[in-house]
Formats: C-alpha cells, structure tokens, sequence
C-alpha cells in the first residue's frame, strides 16, 4: 500500500498522535477529483489514506460512522476579522477560532484593520502568537498594504511575509491611490503573495449607509452605489495588466464588476475573487426594517445581484466564499441605523447559509461549493491547504447535507451577536473540525 500508513507499518513506527478513522462518508476532495463513499484515515496529525474499506489500525483508534455526512478537506474562511488587538470587547483571536471550528473552519486569514493595524513583522507575529495559544483553527495574518491603512506609504511587506503574513489588505479601505496601488502590486508580484482589494472609491462612498436605489430613497437613507467597487476594480485591473501582480478582489457586490472580473480571467490576469452568504442571500430590501444587522459595506444589493453572484460562484468566476466575519458589540449595532458599524458575523452559520443559497437553490452542487472553501482558498494564499492527499496535514471537516438546524446566536462561539440570520432554518451543517490530526468540535450528530 502506497500511503503514510504502511510507510510507518514498515518503519515500526510507534502511534505517538491518536489515529481517527472516518468509515463510510462521502469523501469530496476537489483537490485530489474525488467524490465517492470511503474511509479517511488520520495518523500522525497527517492524512494517511482514503481508501475503501480501511480496518482501524489497533485497538486504540477512533473509528467515526460518517455514513450519510460529507467528509470534506478542512474548509478555509480568507476573510474574518478577529478584532485583536484593540477590540477584544468584540471578539479575540481565541473566540474567533472557537468560532471557525464550530463552523467547520480549520484556517482563517485575519483581517489587519485592528488597533494597532497589523502592518509590521512584529504585530504578524503576535497574530502567529496568539493563534498558536488558542490551539483551535489554524490562524494566518494579512498585513496592511499600507501603512496604518492610511493608503499613504507602503508599509514593509518583505519584512511581514517573512514574518509569516500570507498577503496584504487595507480592509475596509480600497487604496485610492493608483500610484501607491501600482508599487503595491509590483511588490505582490516579486513576493508571491496576493493583494487583496477592498474595492470601494472612497469619493463615491460619501457617507452612505445602504445600497443606492428606491429602497434608500424610501427609507431617507443615503446611497452607496455600485458604480464605486466597479470604478476602482476596473482602475486595479489596468495595473494588474501592467504589474502581473496577484490581485485578490474581497466581498464582490454587484453584477457589472462580475463581467469585469470574468473578462479578466479571459485574459489570463492573475485575478481571484470572493463572495459572501449574505450577499448571495440577502437583497437592500432586508433594510427595510432598519435594523443594523442589514447594514455592511459593500452594501446588500439588487435581487439580479444576488442572482448573478450565485451563478458566478457556479461557474468559477467566484474562486472563493468566504464569510466576512465582522464582530461588533451589542451597543454599537444597538445604534439607529445610520449610525450602527458595518458589518455582520457569520462563520458558525457559513455552511448553512451557502447551502441555502447554492444548493437548497440549485445553482450549484456540494463539490462545488466544497471547492470555493478548500482549493480555492489554499490557492490564493500558495499554502498546502484544502486537500485530503496523503501526508497532508490532517485537517477535515465533517459535514451533515440534511441536518435542518435553527441558528440561534445565544449558542455561539464569538464574543459578537450581530447576525441577521437568528431564528432561521438551514439545511446543512459542520459536525466535526479536524485540526492537524485533532478533533477540535464536535457536535452530537445523527446520520441523516
């Protein structure tokens, strides 16, 4: 046998990790093309072989029936705010990655808008730090493109990817500049880390709290139009052309900056983009009841919006889903709505929230959507991620297609409530979180 298993057989090597062996799932690895009912067996925090009819291998493994769930590579969220350092009221490193792994997340890459921002090698090491103390998912920093985010000066991105930073946002903030923008990406592309774009013109954005249209001008809400995350897309491409540097596009909105992102791919540009659960749920009418759960930036959109985004992830234009997550305390979403922060949290409810909109819809099917959360991930941040080949890191994500649960916030791992989705029913859910070899969640589940 070809597999880490009869390696260490033959070796005499002792069973220093427990080994798992998951009997009788359906294996989706997009990664490797597989999909079919096997057993996945973990030794050695590694993977050690997926194959049909594994016997456990002494007395002292685990065996897990997954008869009826998904057996998935462990999923990876590119996109969560951990708010640490600086609003630890609202969420920490630890509580979001207690977060991730009740959502089935194993890797999360922590957004640098904190404060301090993460823009030197030293603040990347304290996320590193932090992550490791936390033993829970696997914590990967983005640094600032900029420095203190002030879309001024670039701060010293050689210096943070040595640090372990795996790519550079100004999340929150698009980087106005064309100039600044074009050396960021010149300096994406000689260090082979993606630069990951909040596309907003900050001139176009002038103090607007939702989506621009008739909802916003029945509520007497200002606008925010789509035409800034186009303007500043359509800007970043050009240079991209010009540079070759690995452009990442976060949260996209809007129909018209998918064509954008489509006839790049067509030509060949090093161009990936990302789409949210609540942007392929959630329409501007949702504001219509001005409660600051609805408010986030970009902007819920137009019905033919969201239809567009899902087709998108379909087929491939969106490489990535991702959640997001943005922490606020009570009393800051409390605030009437044009007041209230951005944003929403989302990683507990992602799996839920995307099989609703991709699958339950029947837009797309679970390899699909399984592969917007591992390989394409893993991809982006050029890590040996999202995949269940032997020798892998064991990390792997149980996933029951049928579960039907209820979201109910006061259960949830964050330190943060604000999220819209309370009180819904969601037709899948993560059951089980892998970690390196390390079960780190684990729900009381039924095989369906």
């Amino acid at each position: 046998m070809n597999d880490l298993l009869s390696k260490q057989a033959h070796l005499g090597l002792l069973w220093v990790m427990s080994t798992i062996l998951i009997k009788n799932g359906r294996v989706i690895d997009p990664a490797n093309g597989l999909d079919l009912v096997a057993d996945v067996l973990v030794a050695e925090g590694k993977i050690a072989a997926v194959r049909v009819d594994i016997k456990p291998p002494s007395e002292t493994c685990e065996v897990i029936d997954a008869a009826g769930l998904i057996v998935a590579p462990g999923l990876i969220d590119v996109h969560v705010h951990c708010r640490e350092p600086g609003h630890e009221e609202e969420e920490t490193i630890a509580t979001a990655s207690a977060a991730a792994v009740a959502g089935g997340f194993t890797t999360i890459l922590a957004m640098p808008n904190t404060h301090p921002p993460i823009d030197d090698d030293t603040a990347v090491n304290y996320v590193l730090h932090r992550g490791r103390e936390a033993d829970l998912a696997r914590v990967l920093p983005v640094g600032c493109i900029t420095k203190l985010r002030e879309g001024k000066e670039l701060a010293e991105m050689g210096a943070m990817v040595e640090a372990g930073a795996v790519g550079f946002s100004d999340d929150g903030e698009g980087v106005a500049s064309s100039k600044v923008m074009q050396r960021a990406l010149q300096y994406v592309h000689m260090l082979d880390v993606p630069l990951m774009q909040h596309c907003q013109d900050p001139e176009l954005l002038g103090g607007g709290v939702m989506n621009s249209g008739p909802v916003a001008v029945r509520l007497g809400l200002a606008g925010i139009s789509a035409a800034g995350e186009q303007i500043m897309l359509q800007r970043d491409l050009e240079l991209v052309e010009r540079t070759g540097g690995p452009y990442h596009v976060q949260h996209v909105s809007s129909a018209d900056s998918l064509d954008l992102i489509r006839a790049a791919k067509i030509s060949r540009l090093p161009v990936t983009a990302e789409a949210t659960p609540h942007h392929l749920l959630l329409t501007d009418a949702a504001c219509e009841s001005y409660d600051p759960n609805y408010k986030m930036n970009p902007p819920l959109r137009h019905a033919e919006d969201v239809q567009a985004l899902r087709q998108a992830v379909a087929d491939g234009t969106i490489d990535i889903l991702a959640t997001d997550h943005a922490p606020h305390a009570k009393e800051e979403k409390d605030l009437e709505f044009a007041l209230a922060p951005f944003g929403i949290i989302g990683l507990e409810a992602a799996v839920g929230l995307y099989a609703k909109a991709l699958i339950e819809s029947g837009i797309t099917d679970w390899p699909t959507v399984i592969a917007r959360m591992t390989t394409g991930p893993a991809t982006l941040i050029r890590r040996p991620l999202g995949t269940l080949s032997v020798g892998a890191d064991a990390d792997i994500t149980l996933i029951n297609p049928s579960a039907h649960w209820t979201v109910d916030v006061t259960t949830f791992k964050s330190r943060s409530r604000n999220c819209p989705y309370h009180g819904w029913t969601l037709p899948a859910r993560a059951v089980m979180t892998i970690v390196r070899g390390e079960i780190k969640h684990r729900a009381i589940f039924n095989s369906p």
